[in-house]
């Protein structure tokens, strides 16, 4: 065997058996070369070796870090680690309490034969009259109440958005973004040929210097955010924010896409679209309110974009299903949303204790009422390296490279999504990643 093989080996059982940890940094080729009396272009063959086998990352301009071996468990640990399912911290699907018995009243109804056969019929891309008078009062925030003439309907949040930016965009077109995004609008932007243009923000929100610089570097088509707990950070753009924002895209006459996905957690926000109608696009659903597996997505548009964004619901196959359309108006109309908002506002209040209680010591940003926080990690940890140590414990964590837009930036953080684990579960799970930082250690 070749001897870079053979130091590999050695420094690959020393990462299996925690003497080197995940997101410890190895010195440089040339220190390593030196401190085992081997040649430079031997410590190059031994971290290349290390790479392949999936143990090590190296990164441009700061070096090769631990990527994670956890230690190979036997016996009833190897079955209690193969039955045991992971930690879910990277999906985030809220559940409220007695959800399940709260819901089935609606469906029951529906399946009776007269209902059901009405529910199976296809719908339009504005829905019904029915599901535009509940779904206009649904969405109504402080300072904006959106004519029920305005609501269209898709099968879901994400296709809203798709729909959205398809009306607006042609292929090759920009569309400004926050610099940290919802993964998916990069899926859909890629699929539709549309270039996403990051934009900086600070403590208040997106700045309208950064749009206003951009559409001069080249024209946008559109701008994408999301004003309301965004996501991953949690931050909500002040009120003089979006009203410099409204001014700043009516000026540039730019449409906008405004996610409001989370906004039901936030019980005192006035929308974007209340400071520029004319050119704000709301998306919003039911996803997070109610169920994931049953959902709807609203589209609020101004008058004049009806028709052009009811098309691209319609070409893109994107309109809502009746029954779940039915099912939707059901619930809003007899308070099952409501209901099941106001112990979804509870429950992330006390997940975000939770958090607080553990996290507190670090830098993890988290408006009080999300459902996710955003963790800045300390040195020497990579996002890379924790969220592969974070598995190693059984714990599904979103590193921050999924939400930047720009490929060049990586920053050092990772989402935790606070809604799906079990409340024991989530303490568990965030404790011991307050162990896993705090064992992080240097030097090889």
């Amino acid at each position: 065997m070749d001897d870079y093989r053979r130091i590999a080996d050695r420094i690959a059982d020393d990462i299996a058996v925690g003497r080197l940890r995940p997101g410890q940094r190895l010195p440089p080729q040339r220190v390593f070369a030196r401190r085992r009396g081997i040649a430079g272009s031997t410590a190059g063959r031994v971290y290349g070796e290390l790479v392949r086998r999936g143990l090590v990352v190296g990164e441009v301009g700061r070096g090769t870090f631990v990527r994670a071996a956890p230690a190979v468990p036997t016996g009833r640990a190897l079955i209690e680690r193969a039955t045991a399912p992971p930690v879910d911290m990277e999906l985030n699907y809220p559940a409220a309490p007695g959800q399940s018995e709260l819901l089935t009243p609606a469906l029951a109804h529906l399946l009776r034969p007269a209902a059901l056969g009405e529910a199976l019929r296809p719908a339009a891309a504005d829905g019904t009259a029915a599901a535009r008078e509940a779904a206009a009062g649904l969405l109504s925030a402080p300072g904006w109440h959106p004519e029920p003439a305005q609501l269209l309907f898709a099968g879901n949040a994400r296709q809203a958005i798709a729909a959205a930016l398809a009306s607006l965009v042609r292929p090759g077109g920009r569309v400004g973004v926050e610099e940290l995004t919802y993964p998916l609008v990069k899926q859909i932007a890629a699929r539709l040929g549309i270039v996403l243009v990051p934009l900086a923000s600070d403590a208040e929100g997106l700045c309208p210097d950064a749009l206003a610089a951009a559409h001069r570097t080249a024209p946008l088509s559109a701008l994408y955010v999301q004003p309301t707990l965004h996501n991953p950070t949690s931050l909500t753009t002040t009120g003089e924010r979006r009203r410099q924002l409204a001014r700043a895209v009516t000026e540039l006459g730019l449409p906008v896409v405004e996610d409001r996905i989370w906004s039901f957690l936030h019980t005192e926000d006035t929308p974007l679209a209340a400071h520029a109608p004319g050119l704000v696009h709301v998306v919003d659903g039911l996803s997070k309110r109610v169920a994931p597996g049953l959902t709807v997505g609203f589209l609020v548009v101004p008058p004049h974009r009806a028709d052009a964004v009811a098309s691209a619901l319609r070409s893109g196959g994107w309109s809502a299903g009746r029954f779940a359309l039915e099912a939707a108006v059901r619930w809003i109309e007899d308070g099952t949303v409501r209901r099941l908002v106001a112990a979804k506002r509870t429950d992330a209040a006390r997940r975000q204790r939770i958090l607080a209680r553990h996290l507190g010591a670090f830098a993890v940003r988290a408006d009080p009422r999300a459902y996710y926080a955003w963790w800045e990690l300390p040195a020497p940890w990579r996002a890379d390296t924790f969220t592969a140590a974070a598995a190693a414990h059984g714990i599904a964590v979103t590193p921050g490279t999924a939400f930047t837009v720009d490929p060049r930036r990586t920053p050092d953080a990772v989402r935790l999504g606070l809604a799906s684990a079990p409340e024991e579960e989530l303490e568990q799970a965030l404790r011991t990643l307050a162990d896993v930082v705090r064992g992080a250690r240097g030097g090889l």
